[in-house]
């Protein structure tokens, strides 16, 4: 988290710095030329007042003035012909000569008479008809000067406009850090206690900020994964402490069978002993793919459902039924149409009519129709019917009743399990329901929506 913080008021503190600079540097640069400008403005119009009152013959000395400190004539070859008293005595202002072409002009000049100070300085050059008729032809230039200002001459605003850009990306910064920390903070705290609860304890939650945002969102959802994830963890610890024990009884019994045969040699029987192990090898063999299938099904994705007629998956497992045996009957009210996986599914109506066979008297009545948006297909047998406290444990993993033990020794007990789980990934469901003779598993599983009709057909 302090990364993500420290990158993001990084970034907006170096952001803020670069436009800033850019902005001051435009701002120092316009003021610089504004105040020139309007410095250089002044020396213009105090040329120009000068220029007009001289005559021929009479060049009167400039009045003093708050425009420009120092007023210079030049003649061609340098020499000061006139100026105010401030540049009495003093060298002219600049070496710049004006050409015809562009007779005003502006410049800086830093005399050593002014102990490192600078000037600005306008320059005019007079037309050819003032230098005619006032000096015989001969160029003359007028030379008006003032001190350079202080906030230009001293960088004063530049100081100025670097120090505002640094306090207020400073500032940029800081207030990042302080927001995206507060903003972080639930996410922090959610953080915390995935991890703990990775950890240590599947039973923590995060703590859900109030509102609607993504952070709310978020930690919501967390809470969600976290549940799942507890129940997934609960499931497979459950389920691996009955696999190991279901597991262990076959293993046991072909090792014991295996060391007898070895330690007492002459009292075997190899052909009773060798059935013996293939028993025990069938059930560890019978109890290795149900889990495969518990396994497979409970990790199943919906992404290879395909259009599926209920009632014809029926009618193929009843007809794939031994003829022998007790009698099935088979009503289809109607032919619903599922999404699903045609193995699964066939799986499920197997184990179905396999449990009820086991458990009948005399026939099975199986039922298809289509009720309420599902599909339901309900297996009954005359059997003995199972208790009502039963009904839902009949359904847990190695769960196996009294008579199921004595009518098949060697289930594994994973059967309805996996039928249950395999209903519930196609998002529907399998239970017992109450009936006077007998049980009644009822499967039942969701109709497809169907598809929108075309406003712009016909």
């Amino acid at each position: 988290m302090n990364s993500i913080r420290v990158r993001y008021t990084i970034a907006v503190g170096v952001l803020f710095l670069m436009i800033l600079t850019v902005v001051g540097a435009l701002v120092s640069l316009g003021v610089r030329n504004t105040v020139a400008a309007d410095l250089n403005e002044d020396m213009r119009l105090t040329i120009v007042d000068w220029a007009t009152e001289m005559r021929p013959g009479h060049i009167p000395s400039p009045k003093p003035n708050a425009r420009a400190k120092y007023l210079q004539l030049v003649d061609s070859k340098g020499r000061v012909v006139v100026s105010n008293a401030a540049a009495a005595g003093k060298p002219p202002l600049s070496t710049i000569r004006p050409s015809h072409d562009n007779r005003l002009q502006d410049t800086k000049s830093c005399p050593s008479w002014e102990s490192g100070r600078c000037l600005l300085v306008t320059i005019l050059r007079l037309d050819d008809s003032a230098a005619s008729t006032l000096f015989g032809g001969e160029p003359h230039y007028v030379y008006a000067g003032t001190m350079e200002p202080p906030a230009l001459a001293m960088r004063y605003l530049e100081a100025g406009i670097v120090a505002a850009v640094l306090f207020a990306s400073a500032t940029a910064a800081w207030s990042t850090w302080m927001v995206v920390g507060r903003t972080l903070q639930p996410v922090r705290a959610i953080s915390t206690k995935m991890r703990k609860a990775a950890e240590s304890d599947l039973n923590l939650r995060v703590p859900e900020p109030p509102g609607n945002d993504e952070i709310a969102e978020f930690a919501r959802t967390s809470n969600i994964y976290l549940d799942r994830l507890e129940k997934a963890v609960r499931a497979q610890r459950r389920f691996a402490s009955m696999a190991s024990h279901e597991l262990r009884s076959p293993v046991a019994a072909l090792r014991t069978q295996l060391e007898e045969a070895l330690l007492y040699p002459e009292d075997a029987d190899l052909r009773l002993t060798l059935q013996h192990t293939l028993r025990s090898t069938e059930r560890l063999e019978a109890i290795i793919d149900d889990l495969l299938a518990y396994t497979r099904v409970t990790g199943a994705l919906p992404a290879a459902y395909e259009p599926l007629d209920l009632a014809e998956l029926v009618e193929f497992e009843v007809t794939a039924l031994p003829r022998y045996g007790t009698e099935v009957r088979l009503r289809v009210v109607d032919r619903p149409i599922v999404l699903g996986s045609r193995i699964q599914l066939c799986r499920v109506l197997t184990n179905l009519l396999a449990n009820a066979r086991r458990h009948a008297r005399s026939r099975i009545d199986v039922t298809v129709e289509q009720y309420g948006g599902q599909a339901v297909v309900s297996v009954h047998d005359d059997g003995a019917g199972i208790a009502p406290e039963d009904r839902e444990r009949v359904f847990d993993t190695f769960v196996r009743l009294r008579e199921a033990q004595l009518l098949d020794p060697g289930g594994t007990g994973l059967g309805l399990a996996i039928s249950r789980e395999t209903c519930q990934a196609h998002g529907g469901s399998l239970t017992v329901a109450d009936d006077p003779v007998g049980a009644r598993f009822v499967l039942r599983l969701p109709l497809p929506e169907p598809a929108p009709k075309d406003e712009h057909a016909g």
